[in-house]
């Protein structure tokens, strides 16, 4: 008997320090290249061990990570955390939105001054079939303008492509994002930010009872990682949401952090800043925020947030 009680004693100490020491793993947190991951620089320089940064240059990359449970938070596209939900029958919950729009119209010159005047033109896009396309089909319509039949709208496969085609055509147009569209000014000064799609997108809005946002990118959690350890996720919002109020109101710093993480050039960070839309919104305001986006999209393509709209266990509260 007294060796039944010993064993089982030995047992629960050796399960309780299994626990810990699954508690003591770090936190593997993925984010990419560009505005996502930009506000997490304060909290990565600050990491004392608990936390493992990885940052990826596409969300293709960052997708399969999560998928297969190797990556415990990410920072996404704000339509892929919602496929992801719907691929992994609500496996992930969104626990904040981390950056607002970063699209904007270029040109050379001073001819668009409204969306309405994009009517009849070339614009040279990338991003089909994902958030760039979506966001620039929602403006268009909304300004009585079809995107298939008055404009002519050419996408390519890169940043790159899509401003060399713009340089080399003197009446185009293109929608690029932050902070390429600084990268390009400083390569082109004789390139303008004509309109800002937030305002647009703002502007579409206004009146409605539940106004939407356009939304770049969303902090998420797998399900079964905010099930086991509430605590790590609500100290990681926290430090997070530091993060990012340290990146908005310290520029010249955080600019310094982000070249040395590789995330973009000091000199690109810097003067981008500003227009790279950082934020941290959580609870209902990210939920209303979050989900009418998502219903926008729904509305042109189900497929682009995984076929189906996520249900209320999708939006983290705590």
């Amino acid at each position: 008997m007294k060796k039944g009680i010993a064993f089982l004693l030995s047992l629960l100490l050796v399960l309780s320090l299994f626990s810990v020491s699954l508690a003591e793993e770090p936190v593997r947190v993925v984010a990419l290249k560009g505005p996502t991951a930009m506000g997490m620089v304060k909290l990565m320089e600050d990491n004392d061990g608990a936390y493992d940064f990885s940052i990826e240059a596409a969300p293709d990359l960052v997708a399969p990570l999560i998928i297969q449970g190797k990556a415990d938070i990410a920072a996404v596209p704000a339509n892929l955390a919602s496929v992801l939900y719907n691929k992994l029958g609500g496996g992930v919950q969104v626990l904040a939105v981390n950056t607002l729009g970063v699209l904007y119209i270029v040109e050379r010159g001073e001819t668009v001054q409204t969306a309405a005047d994009l009517k009849g033109r070339t614009i040279y896009a990338s991003g089909q079939g994902a958030t760039p396309e979506y966001a620039l089909n929602y403006i268009l319509r909304g300004n009585g303008i079809d995107p298939e039949k008055d404009v002519d709208i050419q996408f390519m496969s890169e940043h790159t492509e899509c401003l060399n085609a713009l340089l080399n055509n003197a009446d185009g147009i293109a929608l690029l994002p932050q902070p390429f569209v600084t990268t390009a000014m400083m390569k082109a000064d004789d390139l303008r930010v004509a309109l800002d799609l937030n305002d647009c997108w703002d502007e579409l809005q206004a009146g409605a009872e539940a106004p939407s946002a356009l939304l770049t990118g969303v902090v998420i959690a797998r399900r079964k990682f905010v099930e086991v350890h509430p605590d790590l996720v609500t100290a990681f919002m926290d430090a997070y949401a530091e993060s990012v109020f340290w990146v908005k109101t310290t520029p010249d710093e955080s600019a310094a952090l982000i070249g040395k993480y590789d995330i973009v050039p000091e000199a690109v960070a810097k003067k981008a800043l500003p227009a790279c839309n950082i934020v941290y919104i959580e609870g209902a305001e990210m939920q209303t925020m979050l989900s009418g986006y998502l219903a926008t999209l729904f509305e042109q393509n189900p497929a682009a947030v995984g076929g189906a709209l996520p249900g209320e266990d999708f939006y983290y509260a705590r």
